[in-house]
């Protein structure tokens, strides 16, 4: 209450700060511009100077990844069946609308692990998160490719399915 006279201030953000931590992660990169290049694509007019409070949650998260998430991250090849999941996803990106929401995504994911019969699902982004970000758990994978771009992520799956290391800028 005594803080701001009872008026602290309603900055938003547009971006997670759980969100910025796996762009961090996706990106294998500690500079600031480089997530600012898919902020400011995914939030038309976010910047930094309009968005101080954004912009030291992305100093936060290349902290976090640097320190936490880099020296821990482990990428697997997927299996047979995972590989044919993936090839799937990759042909729905390379045909997917550019700025497809990130429940539209997320939904044509979730098809694509029904599709391939995984007897669970979670175990479907489980093996997302494994091989192409090197961990167990992720983000909600379509909110991180609407943030990353659906080219990009369709490259990174493009990547992960030729054997290419991810854990290059």
């Amino acid at each position: 209450w005594h803080i701001h006279g009872g008026q602290p201030p309603k900055e938003g953000v547009p971006v997670t700060f759980a969100l910025l931590m796996n762009l961090a992660s996706a990106c294998n990169s500690e500079d600031p511009e480089v997530l600012w290049g898919f902020i400011s694509r995914y939030a038309p007019g976010a910047d930094r100077d309009g968005h101080p409070m954004l912009d030291a949650l992305v100093g936060y998260a290349i902290n976090y990844y640097r320190d936490f998430v880099k020296p821990h991250k482990q990428y697997r090849d997927p299996t047979d069946k995972e590989r044919a999941a993936m090839e799937d996803l990759l042909t729905v990106l390379e045909d997917m609308e550019p700025n497809l929401s990130g429940s539209d995504i997320q939904n044509q994911v979730y098809e694509i692990g029904k599709v391939h019969e995984f007897e669970n699902l979670r175990s479907w982004f489980k093996a997302l998160y494994e091989v192409l970000f090197g961990q167990s758990q992720g983000p909600r994978f379509g909110s991180f490719a609407a943030l990353y771009g659906v080219d990009e992520t369709a490259a990174l799956v493009r990547r992960a399915l030729a054997g290419d290391d991810l854990t290059a800028e």
